[in-house]
């Protein structure tokens, strides 16, 4: 659903833009944040925040808020698809019986973006809402240095045909977790692997079926900074319909974030990547940054 298919002027579209940021999120994140905490609900057993960023521990879930501004391109030449996303997450931790865990997510975008199509031959900038998410995984402490969950994720294609993929998806998931103390306390490699599969929608938009992957290591380091080697599922193996100039499956990506746990509440970090394998053309650069807060 587009806002706006023109710029009247910088002023007007700079205020649309932050209402549009600040306003259409909440449609998905309002009613989880207002969702009372369960009777069963412990704190989380390790220290506030210690162990990384949030965003690549899928298996330690967390009472969390999250805002992500994002910048992609689609290749080198910046006349081609630039994309600013900004992404709100809420997620809530639940304690269940036997020692399980319950971590549940969801996630909104606003998308701001410059295709260059028959409805748009100038290549102006458009704002709209995204496809939007929510997730849902059980999580275990299996010893005293593993942990192991398993999940899915739903996206719904409120995006329409400009800001999404037009298609209804599921995004079955699973990662373990092994503690790295003898590097130290807040260490740890955590691989983990989810398919995204399309199942309705627009039938002339292109079925998606693709393996997502991400061999997550997590530094900690002094003074609670951390370094996180492939902290998003960004390698990814395309079974699904080709895309425009893809020559094979693979995409393969340099992946890494940097960051500081400011005290137990609050962490910020930044992510990098651009492909090393483009076989599969998903983008040709992306960064974003991550403000956490731990509620």
């Amino acid at each position: 659903m587009s806002l706006r298919q023109t710029r009247p002027s910088p002023a007007s579209r700079g205020r649309l833009r932050l209402a549009a940021h600040i306003l259409a999120p909440g449609m998905l994140l309002f009613p989880l944040a207002l969702a009372p905490a369960s009777a069963q609900q412990a704190p989380d057993p390790d220290p506030p925040m210690s162990t990384g960023a949030p965003e690549s521990d899928f298996v330690k879930p967390r009472n969390l808020f999250q805002i992500a501004p994002q910048y992609q391109i689609q290749d080198a030449d910046p006349r081609n698809v630039a994309t600013y996303t900004l992404r709100m997450r809420m997620d809530r931790r639940v304690e269940l019986d036997a020692g399980w865990t319950l971590g549940l997510r969801a996630d909104a975008r606003l998308i701001d973006k410059n295709p260059i199509n028959s409805a748009n031959p100038t290549g102006e900038f458009i704002s709209g809402l995204g496809d939007t998410d929510a997730q849902a995984a059980l999580v275990r402490q299996l010893d005293d240095r593993v942990r192991a969950g398993v999940g899915v994720r739903i996206y719904a294609p409120t995006g329409g045909d400009q800001f999404g993929s037009g298609k209804w998806q599921v995004m079955p998931g699973a990662a373990i977790r092994y503690d790295l103390p003898e590097i130290s306390a807040a260490s740890y490699f955590e691989p983990l692997v989810r398919y995204a599969q399309s199942f309705a929608g627009d039938p002339n938009r292109r079925t998606i079926s693709n393996l997502q992957l991400s061999p997550t290591v997590n530094f900690g380091l002094p003074n609670r900074w951390f370094f996180v080697l492939y902290p998003s599922p960004e390698i990814r193996l395309n079974f699904g319909d080709p895309l425009n100039g893809q020559t094979g499956r693979l995409f393969l990506p340099l992946d890494f974030k940097i960051g500081k746990n400011i005290n137990d509440q609050f962490t910020i970090s930044v992510e990098a990547s651009a492909p090393i394998v483009r076989n599969y053309p998903v983008y040709n650069f992306k960064t974003a940054l991550y403000i956490d807060v731990r509620y």
